[in-house]
């Protein structure tokens, strides 16, 4: 019964159909792959065995993007307070205890001397002595191990690194042919990093959407043409966290959230929301706390990363999150929501999208429903955060598997051309089976009367008694097909 969407990341390590469809059932809505070790036969298998379970879930598959990660070693190297290091920038030489080597060839062209540079995700910490040109020397700042492959961060500075690799743009070619649905772009720091990933789409012919992964200060500072240019944004804490004072998060979470919502943009909260539980049966307060107050911002959606891709606990992390939402979700104070609306034009499908979520507050309507080749109807209608279910009538499955990540909409896929009337009674016929409404609720059907492309021109409301009466008519076109 949440509303509030979940994000699963899972491993081809552990991808059987069996356990995909044990998330499903525990409130999963969109699968999430991880590149940074998976090969094609690894994401072909995951993709299979997905679409196997269902063909209703969401699949999301990430880039590396412009990252930068130390060579490989043969064991992980332990540093003590005050060692020296040298850093090249050799991708072809693995590490050793004196010299770290990084992927990337020109990083002492971008880091000067006095910078931060971070391992393993600020595990390991070094500050930069000396820049040499061809090699930069470091003093180790706390103790501890860096193992093989571990990501760099230099807080506060610009990496000149292109927008994609290779490796990016094999996999963005692969998911095209696997027909995914979303890309979640890492590290992306303007809306140029966006339309790279958007013009092969485009050279391909593809309609997959693009997820902007927000994980550096320059990613927060162009936020706006970044939500522009993507079809949503995920806030990824991890490396968020160490790019920017960690002090900041909470604020900057909550205004990207903010901006996403008035520009009707799906938004995602990422990154340690039940971190204990992989190894934990149970989480923290804190992390509880965590995921109600993400909710309480009004999130779209929440991921789960490792806990779902390698730890202990995968099925019960998302069981446990599916409560919290849903408590949450109960538990949000009304004078806390926020018109997207207000201080812009409003047009006319966001002025009957608000005006069919003022029903279910004032009029006592129970469901909305409403029918979209697009979607966009269903995410004007989740931008206001109502208090009832959305049932979104999909003309396409993928339709119905991009509204996967959209706030309080649950998404159909109508397989068969039946007429608009035949759509609608099925619809509210499915509301009352489920418990969602009873004969005596009234309801709320958003749509429009003048075919494909013609856009959403009327709300009506009714109660379900007078829509199953014989004498009952559909006073509107019998239109095969809507936006």
């Amino acid at each position: 019964m949440k509303q509030t969407k979940i994000v699963a990341s899972v491993s081809d390590l552990r991808c059987d159909q069996d356990f995909i469809r044990k998330l499903f059932f525990a409130g999963m809505n969109v699968v999430r792959m991880n590149t940074a070790h998976a090969t094609e036969e690894g994401i072909r298998k995951i993709v299979a065995n997905v679409r196997a379970v269902s063909p209703h879930i969401g699949i999301m598959i990430d880039t590396k993007g412009p990252e930068v990660r130390t060579t490989g070693t043969s064991a992980p190297i332990h540093y003590k307070i005050g060692d020296v290091v040298k850093i090249f920038g050799r991708p072809e030489m693995d590490t050793e205890h004196d010299i770290i080597n990084l992927s990337y060839p020109n990083i002492t062209d971008d880091v000067k001397v006095g910078d931060d540079i971070l391992f393993d995700d600020g595990e390991l910490g070094m500050k930069v002595i000396e820049n040499t040109g061809p090699m930069l020397v470091a003093q180790v700042q706390n103790e501890g191990n860096l193992g093989s492959h571990k990501s760099v961060n230099v807080p506060g500075e610009h990496i000149d690194l292109p927008a994609l690799t290779e490796k990016d743009r094999k996999n963005i070619e692969l998911a095209i042919k696997l027909d995914i649905d979303f890309i979640a772009h890492s590290f992306v720091r303007n809306a140029a990093d966006v339309k790279a990933v958007q013009d092969i789409l485009d050279a391909h012919n593809s309609d997959i959407k693009i997820i902007s992964k927000i994980e550096n200060q320059e990613g927060v500072d162009n936020i706006d043409e970044i939500i522009d240019a993507s079809y949503g944004i995920m806030v990824a804490r991890g490396d968020l966290g160490i790019e920017v004072p960690i002090e900041n998060i909470p604020g900057i979470q909550r205004r990207i959230i903010r901006k996403c919502v008035r520009k009707q943009k799906p938004v995602i909260v990422a990154t340690q929301m039940l971190h204990t539980m992989i190894n934990n049966p149970r989480p923290t307060r804190a992390e509880v706390t965590d995921i109600a107050n993400a909710i309480f911002y009004r999130t779209d959606a929440l991921m789960l990363s490792g806990e779902t891709a390698s730890g202990k606990y995968p099925i019960e992390a998302v069981q446990t999150m599916a409560r919290i939402a849903e408590q949450a979700e109960k538990d949000k104070l009304p004078e806390n929501d926020f018109d997207p609306t207000e201080g812009r034009e409003l047009d006319q499908k966001l002025f009957l999208a608000q005006s069919a979520i003022q029903a279910t507050k004032q009029l006592g309507v129970k469901g909305i429903i409403t029918d979209s080749e697009t979607g966009e109807t269903a995410r004007d209608l989740a931008a206001f955060r109502g208090p009832m279910p959305v049932l979104a009538i999909c003309y396409k499955e993928k339709t119905q598997r991009w509204l996967n990540l959209s706030y309080g909409v649950i998404p159909i896929y109508q397989r068969e051309q039946i007429s608009t009337q035949d759509m609608f009674l099925a619809a509210v016929r499915m509301l009352r089976q489920k418990g969602y409404i009873t004969e005596e609720d009234k309801i709320a059907y958003l749509s429009g009367s003048f075919g494909e492309g013609g856009g959403t021109t009327f709300v009506e409301i009714n109660k379900v008694r007078k829509i199953f009466d014989n004498s009952y008519k559909f006073n509107l076109p019998n239109n095969e097909k809507k936006r």
